[in-house]
């Protein structure tokens, strides 16, 4: 469980009633809109297409019960009854009065949550692996590492109005779940050869109009080290950046533009100036970050249960379910659970109050009253014995949150999109449904296998499709909604970006694209082939050359 200290309390309480000051001063007419933007920015208040939005901050994807609860009660009371989990880990509500926004930070903060630095050109909410702490291949809890960096940067005064936006995603594992490669900062801890621990530092990485993937800038900095380099960092881009274009202002084209090498050794001069000072972290100091999450206290179990060996011979639908949505745990005897929130007809990371009330009583029940958020906008139980699978698998079941699709083509990864983004060239939502009711057919996605759909609604890359396998971006054409298609992007150890396949698509031709790209992997595979492996063995051209002859014919018959 992760819990706030006493600072931190005293500091979220003090950040509403500043805001609150703020908000008032704004609706009586003695603040502009202009003086208010980047102050309700910083509070996590956007003021999208139809209504405001406001992004609550869930550090390192990590609720318990009593926050998701809180979070249903605002969902009814200040929303329409629903949340929206995004890819930064975050709850963003879609639709609060700007006069209730200050009532609703002064009630998260009762439950230990903000929105502090959740927008705005400042360091954002910071990401990491949502099994940290229970995953089986975890080198280094990155959890007291990630909570040194948040202290570091929140109001960090020197940061507060950067060129641009700066996102930072820590890994500690063997397998990267943190997409470190596709962020301003990629941070990965391992450990050196005398057991210390050390980070891979990767810099200049992001999606957005320009997609680039990050490069190592230092190979093996001693952890105590973490803040002073990134404040190194930090004033290089601060003092470099630019600030005339907000399509070229983000860190990645700062590194692009003078080399990563170049860039590495400004780094290190400024490193210099303050490498030892007061900012390098004591081992005291990591250990009162490390305070800040507890372990359960949770009762040695045997390895095996024949009652759930048993469960699973004897209900297809409940292997399929354990076979998708369970994962392996440090601990013998435990499971984590991954609830999708991706069944067929419900926008990806949409997740009503009914239903976060029901996942709060789960995680009471089954995972002592800890959950987390996964960037694939899902949710997860982190610690469930083995005996209770099949129970868990009955209730989440009758709340529309065990669809046995995790990893599969229909948990799709989607941003918000044109029906409420104002960035937005497009609808992002109708194309996942579209996708979702053509490939509704379970037998159908498992034999496809493990397959990453992205689609974004604009260049921002929110939904990252540069990372899909498949990626879908929303572009303006004349007027009209079309859809780009991009195949053979990839998160984890092997991240890469996806190559446009050619011209785009009206919406709905979309689905149609689609199973044809299917089509074409199913006929071309090895067996055992993903579908990644298939674009990375024959290439681009089968694929390009199917979908556009099957496009035409398509439309001369529709013509003939």
């Amino acid at each position: 469980m992760y819990r706030y200290d006493d600072y931190d309390r005293a500091l979220v309480t003090e950040r509403v009633a500043q805001y609150r000051d703020q908000l008032q001063r704004n609706l009586a007419g003695e603040l502009s809109d202009d003086e208010f933007r980047p102050l309700r920015l910083q509070n996590g208040l956007y003021i999208q297409r139809h209504a405001p939005m406001l992004r609550i901050a869930v550090p390192y994807g990590m609720l318990s019960s009593t926050q998701l609860r809180k979070l249903a009660s605002i969902g009814r009371r200040y929303d329409r009854g629903y949340g929206h989990f995004s890819t930064r880990q975050n709850m963003q509500f879609n639709w609060p009065k700007l006069e209730d926004t200050a009532d609703i930070l002064a009630e998260l903060a009762t439950v230990e949550m903000h929105a502090i630095q959740t927008s705005g050109n400042c360091i954002r909410n910071i990401t990491t692996d949502p099994f940290a702490g229970v995953a089986p291949d975890e080198i280094v809890d990155p959890r007291p590492y990630c909570e040194v960096l948040r202290q570091w940067s929140t109001f960090h005064p020197e940061f507060a109005f950067l060129p641009r936006k700066f996102k930072i995603a820590v890994s500690g594992t063997l397998e990267d779940r943190a997409v470190t490669y596709a962020h301003d900062v990629g941070l990965q801890l391992y450990r050196g050869q005398t057991g210390e621990v050390l980070v891979r530092v990767i810099v200049g990485g992001g999606m957005g109009r320009t997609p680039i993937l990050g490069s190592v800038i230092h190979d093996a900095l001693p952890w105590k080290h973490l803040p002073t380099y990134l404040d190194a960092v930090l004033r290089v881009y601060n003092r470099y950046g630019r600030r005339d274009n907000a399509y070229k202002a983000r860190i990645k084209i700062l590194v692009k533009a003078i080399g990563a090498e170049e860039f590495a050794r400004q780094v290190d001069a400024e490193w210099q100036l303050e490498r030892d000072g007061i900012a390098t972290v004591t081992q005291a100091e990591l250990d009162r970050a490390a305070a800040a999450f507890t372990d359960p206290d949770a009762p040695e179990r045997p390895s095996t249960d024949a009652a759930f060996d048993a469960a699973v011979a004897a209900d297809k639908a409940f292997a399929r379910w354990v076979s998708r949505c369970v994962r392996a745990h440090k601990r013998p005897g435990y499971r984590s659970v991954t609830l999708s929130l991706k069944p067929t007809g419900v926008a990806p990371g949409d997740i009503t109050s009914d239903q976060m009330d029901a996942v709060a009583d789960m995680a009471d029940r089954y995972s002592f009253g800890e959950l987390r958020v996964t960037h694939e906008q899902n949710v997860v139980l982190s610690d469930v014995a083995l005996a209770d699978l099949h129970r868990l698998w009955q209730e989440a079941r009758s709340h529309g949150l065990a669809t046995p699709n995790i990893g599969l083509l229909t948990d799709i990864i989607c941003c918000p999109g044109g029906d409420f983004c104002s960035l937005a060239n497009a609808k992002s939502i109708p194309i996942a449904q579209a996708i979702q009711e053509a490939f509704d057919d379970l037998d159908y996605l498992y034999d496809i296998g493990e397959l990453e759909l992205n689609i974004s609604g604009c260049m921002n890359s929110c939904g990252h499709h540069h990372v899909g396998h498949i990626g879908i971006l929303g572009v303006d054409k004349a007027g009209s909604e079309w859809y780009q298609v991009s195949i053979g992007g990839a998160q984890g150890n092997t991240t890469s970006l996806a190559e446009v396949i050619g011209p785009s698509f009206a919406a709905e031709e979309v689905p149609a694209v689609v199973k044809t790209l299917i089509e074409t992997y199913v006929e071309a595979r090895t067996p055992e082939e993903r579908f990644l492996d298939t674009v990375r063995r024959v290439g681009m051209a089968p694929f390009k050359s199917r979908v556009y002859g099957e496009t035409t014919k398509n439309a001369e018959a529709a013509h003939g």
